[in-house]
């Protein structure tokens, strides 16, 4: 079997979990989403509070994932938690929406001012 046959077969009999309660059926995938929770907890991502009165919360879903080597072969699964963040309205739980981006010309001054 050639090495894009051999991916292209994994790829397609490989079925990743559609969401938690098919996942927690895996040992596999209840590891991999341990470590990822371990993760959030050792790099501080969240804090526990308790919910403030007439507040919409934002709920989460995991996000599942297969990482293949070049030969089509498992390398190793990833589970990633994530915010549902369409549940949020305007007005009700933001005001403001910010991104950090940096305008072209503030990359070329600094390059400049790191040349001279």
């Amino acid at each position: 079997m050639s090495r894009v046959s051999g991916l292209s077969h994994a790829l397609l009999t490989t079925s990743k979990p559609r969401g938690f309660k098919s996942a927690a059926k895996n040992p596999a995938w209840l590891t991999t989403m341990d470590e990822e929770v371990k993760a959030l907890r050792d790099n501080c991502t969240w804090d526990l509070v308790p919910q403030p009165p007439k507040t919409n919360i934002v709920g989460s879903e995991w996000i599942f994932h297969t990482k293949y080597l070049s030969d089509g072969s498992s390398d190793h699964l990833k589970a990633h938690l994530v915010a549902t963040g369409y549940t949020q309205l305007p007005g009700l739980d933001y005001t403001d929406t910010f991104s950090p981006v940096v305008k072209a010309l503030t990359v070329r001054v600094v390059l400049s001012l790191a040349v001279t």
